[in-house]
């Protein structure tokens, strides 16, 4: 497991299958699965959260899904 600060508010933690989930402050919004592409929650937070989403998915460079909060919560989870 690898942790990155990306922003004051923004960290990714990167599983050792390849998959990278997306903290906004301490809530997970984003990941990336290999194969599966950049899963992104469907809940609505804030603009600054839809930004960092947004920067994610470009960084990444992955094709967005939009997914509900459940499955990125089941993922990170995984990867802690």
């Amino acid at each position: 497991m690898q942790l990155r600060s990306i922003a004051a508010h923004q960290t990714e933690i990167e599983g050792a299958d390849g998959t990278v989930v997306l903290y906004s402050y301490s809530t997970p919004v984003a990941a990336f699965v290999p194969g599966r592409g950049a899963l992104c929650t469907t809940t609505k937070y804030s603009q600054t959260t839809a930004r960092d989403i947004n920067a994610a998915v470009q960084r990444w460079g992955a094709t967005r899904v939009d997914v509900g909060q459940a499955e990125i919560d089941k993922l990170a989870g995984g990867v802690a």
